[in-house]
């Protein structure tokens, strides 16, 4: 991984404190605590997209298949059980 030089303007200086306050009582350089404040707002910001992402991944290879007589209605009885019956 390579490693960039950056420079932030207009960050509040008590919220700085705090932060490289809380990265010297984890023991990390600053660089280390911005770089994993990033990556976990990243995350926390797409998660629906990696979501979806995973949901297409297995809409596409899971093959429908029949799980022999008397089971045609399977997925309306399970709806029925997580759902409650519609009146």
């Amino acid at each position: 991984m390579t490693k960039k030089m950056i420079a932030v303007r207009d960050v509040d200086e008590e919220t700085f404190r705090s932060f490289r306050a809380k990265a010297i009582e984890h023991r990390m350089n600053l660089g280390s605590a911005v770089t994993v404040a990033m990556r976990q707002w990243v995350e926390i910001d797409t998660p629906k997209k990696t979501a979806q992402r995973r949901v297409r991944k297995i809409k596409g290879g899971v093959k429908p298949f029949n799980w022999g007589k008397g089971t045609e209605n399977t997925s309306n009885e399970i709806d029925e059980i997580l759902y409650g019956s519609k009146k």
